[in-house]
């Protein structure tokens, strides 16, 4: 299926941030091999968009991990993607602030560690917590916000439906067919935004 090219408005473009802008599964496997002795668990064996348990992993580990990436507790770094923080850079001097919307709880720590990452004030970003992924497209539409970035497939389809046009950021865990418009990385992101 041949998918229309997208041209992105720098004003109309917002990010998702863990699997998006965060290598927060790169973390999550860190997090699980130091501090819990889980060696066996590879990044592309995830191919599902579930922390009840991953591969062999114990659902209570899976669950204790995720609290320490929503809570900041860890020790091992948390990155952002490859080339992320220069195309926010440079989306940041078309258009401020460059929106992320979470489905995280609170957006306190994740913001914080945004400004820590990205070359930019804090009144260049704005980071939107949700606490839920289908309250997204609410804070979506709220803001004119017409192309997403977003690595969980349903919420795509969420999105779809509340007619904001989602871009899937590729990821293991999003392989299943789909209508949207793909993305590899950062590059891919930056070659889509009309910059003027």
């Amino acid at each position: 299926m041949t998918v229309e090219p997208l041209k992105l408005a720098p004003s109309e473009l917002a990010f998702d941030i863990d699997g998006v802008f965060a290598d927060t599964m790169t973390l999550f496997l860190d997090i699980a091999r130091y501090e819990f002795g889980i060696n066996d668990v590879r990044y592309e064996d995830i191919v599902e968009y579930d922390f009840k348990g991953f591969g062999r992993m114990d659902e209570a580990v899976s669950l204790e991990i995720l609290i320490k990436i929503v809570e900041g507790k860890y020790t091992q770094p948390l990155n952002p993607m490859h080339g992320a923080p220069h195309v926010i850079e440079k989306l940041n001097r078309h258009h401020r602030p460059t929106l992320f919307v979470t489905a995280r709880p609170d957006g306190e720590h994740i913001s914080n560690w945004l400004l820590n990452v990205l070359p930019l004030d804090e009144n260049d970003i704005e980071v939107v917590a949700t606490g839920s992924f289908e309250d997204k497209k609410e804070v979506l539409l709220g803001r004119g916000i017409k192309h997403f970035v977003e690595d969980r497939l349903e919420t795509c389809f969420l999105l779809q439906e509340a007619g904001i046009t989602p871009i899937v950021y590729k990821q293991p865990w999003n392989r299943k067919p789909h209508p949207f418009h793909e993305v590899q990385n950062w590059q891919d992101i930056e070659a889509l935004i009309t910059f003027r």
